[in-house]
């Protein structure tokens, strides 16, 4: 099996159980949205929860797929950009210790901090900052990054660093991989909504998208947003929260439901989706196991804080995605 590699933000994920929605108010953050900040406004407000239940990893949406991939037992890479400084050291280890090889480049700010803050509702809200994460440039960029790939992954949220988002999908289409793009939010959809359809069209074999994004990109609801994707690629998803997810490839429009699950955090959810599906897909499978594995792991990280499961969910997973593999 040849390795997936994945192109995102280095992040160092820090979740954080809010008691209540105090703190969303005190820093006017808008609840269930990802709010882009300096490193003084996420410190104030790690200050501010500095009494909460945390947990810490090493996170960014193509971060989390390369992770959830790495976990299935699938060879991995990922390249980004972190700072010289502890959380950097921290995303670095926490990669290999996964099993992740990682191409990390060091920048001269601060690594980029994610500060997830969870209600108790499962809503989470996101103070992120970037840090090093955007100092990546297409210069960092080499040729030999891509060897040895057959599926590259990047995330929607770099989609605003234009050059660089090229540049990578032209390597990794010289290179013969299978392009996959995470949309990542209907907000980075509406604000680079040319450079998307154009990189689409070009480069990306595989479209990951929820309602809100495949609508930005489209117009449409979900079933027809699938349609006019799938005119762009050759594998068109769209998740569609409690309802499932819609896949379509080669004309043919497949239908996967959900597991029942008792939500905690949906922090990770779509990026273990993407980890399951392109899991299924490395081994050949079809449209329909793809989903209900990328299902099974959706299903399972919503129940708990973060985007990181125990061994034991692992386990039961790796049993109940054999089972389907063999179908």
């Amino acid at each position: 099996m040849k390795k997936v590699l994945g192109l995102g933000n280095a992040l160092v994920d820090i979740m954080t159980r809010l008691e209540s929605d105090e703190i969303l108010t005190q820093f006017n953050l808008p609840k269930g949205g990802m709010q882009l900040v300096d490193a003084d406004f996420a410190n104030a407000v790690l200050n501010a929860a500095a009494g909460l239940q945390k947990q810490q990893a090493s996170g960014g949406s193509a971060a989390n797929t390369i992770h959830g991939l790495a976990r299935l037992g699938v060879p991995a890479a990922f390249i980004g950009k972190v700072g010289n400084d502890d959380y950097g050291k921290f995303f670095h280890d926490d990669m290999l210790n996964s099993g992740i090889q990682p191409m990390l480049l060091t920048g001269s700010a601060q690594s980029g901090l994610a500060v997830a803050l969870v209600s108790i509702d499962s809503e989470r809200t996101f103070a992120t900052f970037l840090g090093a994460a955007i100092e990546m440039t297409p210069a960092d960029l080499t040729p030999e990054m891509f060897a040895d790939a057959s599926i590259f992954h990047i995330e929607g949220y770099l989609v605003q660093n234009h050059d660089l988002v090229r540049e990578a999908m032209k390597m990794a289409k010289a290179a013969g991989l299978t392009i996959s793009l995470d949309l990542a939010s209907f907000n980075v959809v509406e604000q680079n909504f040319d450079f998307l359809h154009e990189m689409t069209e070009k480069y990306v074999d595989i479209i990951f998208a929820n309602e809100e994004e495949a609508k930005a990109f489209t117009g449409s609801e979900p079933e027809d947003a699938l349609l006019k994707i799938s005119d762009k690629c050759r594998i068109a998803v769209v998740k569609i929260g409690k309802q499932g997810s819609l896949i379509k490839n080669q004309g043919i429009v497949t239908r996967i439901g959900v597991i029942p699950a008792n939500p905690v955090d949906t922090t990770g959810a779509g990026d273990m989706y993407a980890s399951g599906f392109l899991y299924g897909l490395s081994l050949g499978l079809s449209m329909n196991q793809c989903g209900k594995i990328g299902a099974i792991l959706a299903g399972n990280v919503i129940d708990v804080i973060g985007a990181k499961m125990t061994n034991e969910t692992w386990q039961k997973m790796r049993i109940e995605i054999n089972e389907i593999a063999r179908q």
